[in-house]
């Protein structure tokens, strides 16, 4: 006796006609027509099923704070940190809480159920870190969510921001965040990633930086970050994140610093919707895209994953929390369209970020923690091409969230005609 059942799946590795046998909260087999019974049953009808979501990079503190205390009239990132620092003093833990947890029910229902987001421990008071503990131990039951101690301000550059951050971490903050660019000198930001990484080591901790986030060719802090991960052994657990000036260095240097990231296995996240947005301002023409390298990387065996980053914050205006918008931007601006890239962008909003977050028991197969979305598209290129319904978003064995089918129809001449906006050859 299954505790659940989705028949007829289409799976993201091209697998047709699965099932998907749950029992426990786990899955236990994936197979053709599994026998037996089970107290639930979806059938998915020929169509995609696949592991959560995973946003790799968000701000959950600053989420849903569009306008507060005014709109980024520039859309630059340095207006964008400005706004951040006129809002914090009026900041409360309850709207920090709230907006947080609005946040929450729409990553649900978007079947994104597993999210690293940044807190700002620049604040002495820790109004962020204290919301945001508590919204992980509210949704822990329907949310992986990992909180880095992100010093906003600048980890040297802030007065306390290096005690505050200890104290974060001392709360229960999982992961140690920086911003080396945002420091006073580029010697500055070599030394705050210095600091970090040996803290990390220290306590045995992952890190995640905010790492060269402009257009400046000669920001160097991912190869100081590549170097202090060799130096400590922290492979495997260290995350770039952004990473935009990639895109303006010098194409034979980015082949060295490839190999370097590469060998001390340090992830890299992008984020297409606000990389695009906010790089690039001070270009007239030509205009830098503002996307780290993303092909060249995936090409040099290093792992990358996507994130959101933010939603209607000083940052950036839109979103919806919705993972298949931003592997759409992603494709589109890193020129990803064949189809083994297709793939690849898909990844990087699924298994490649439970890769670079060390979320274990994430995936489609025997043994995997039940957790799962079905979605109203036949296969990955249908998923990201649509953004799709989730008709079934499933955690730990149990529906969570649902959407009906969507259905168009076109009036012609009194003839109602469903409208099906997939391929099917």
């Amino acid at each position: 006796m299954f505790d659940l059942i989705v028949k007829n799946a289409n799976l993201p590795d091209g697998r047709t006609g699965m099932d998907i046998a749950v029992r426990d909260g786990r899955i236990e087999a994936v197979d053709r027509a599994i026998a037996g019974e089970a107290g639930n049953t979806i059938d998915a009808a020929g169509r995609l099923v696949c592991p959560p979501f995973v946003d790799s990079h968000f701000h959950m503190d600053a989420t849903l704070s569009y306008g507060l205390p005014r709109v980024n009239q520039s859309g630059t990132l340095l207006e964008g940190i400005q706004l951040w620092g006129e809002l914090k003093p009026s900041l409360t833990v309850d709207a920090i809480r709230g907006r947080a947890e609005k946040l929450c029910h729409w990553a649900i229902a978007r079947g994104t159920l597993v999210i690293r987001s940044h807190v700002d421990v620049c604040d002495s008071r820790l109004l962020a870190v204290e919301a945001l503990l508590d919204i992980r131990e509210q949704f822990k039951d329907y949310i992986d969510l990992q909180l880095v101690a992100f010093p906003q301000d600048g980890a040297l550059r802030s007065d306390g921001a290096m005690e505050n951050l200890t104290r974060a971490l001392d709360l229960g903050v999982d992961v140690i965040g920086g911003i080396p660019h945002f420091e006073r000198t580029m010697d500055q930001g070599a030394e705050s990633i210095r600091q970090l990484c040996e803290l990390a080591a220290e306590r045995g901790l992952m890190v995640d930086m905010h790492c060269d986030e402009s257009d400046d060719p000669w920001s160097r802090h991912i190869e100081t970050l590549a170097f202090h991960t060799q130096r400590l052994g922290l492979h495997g657990r260290v995350t770039g994140s952004h990473l935009t000036s990639m895109h303006s260095m010098d194409n034979y240097y980015v082949s060295k610093l490839l190999a370097l990231m590469a060998e001390a296995r340090v992830h890299a996240v992008a984020n297409p919707l606000i990389n695009i947005t906010l790089q690039g301002r001070h270009d007239t023409y030509p205009k830098r895209r503002g996307l780290t390298r993303v092909r060249e990387m995936l090409a040099a065996g290093i792992n990358v994953a996507f994130g959101h980053d933010c939603v209607m914050d000083p940052w950036y205006s839109f979103g919806s929390h919705d993972m298949l918008e931003v592997a759409h931007m992603g494709l589109h601006v890193a020129q990803m369209t064949g189809t083994e890239e297709i793939r690849q962008m898909f990844e990087a909003v699924t298994v490649n970020g439970a890769r670079a977050l060390g979320l274990e028991g994430y995936g489609l197969e025997p043994g995997c923690r039940a957790d799962m979305v079905v979605l109203q598209a036949g296969d990955i290129h249908e998923a990201i091409r649509l953004r799709p319904a989730r008709l079934f978003v499933i955690r730990r064995g149990r529906v969570v969230a649902s959407t009906p089918r969507v259905v168009s129809r076109v009036e012609l001449g009194g003839n109602g005609v469903e409208v099906d906006f997939r391929h099917r050859t």
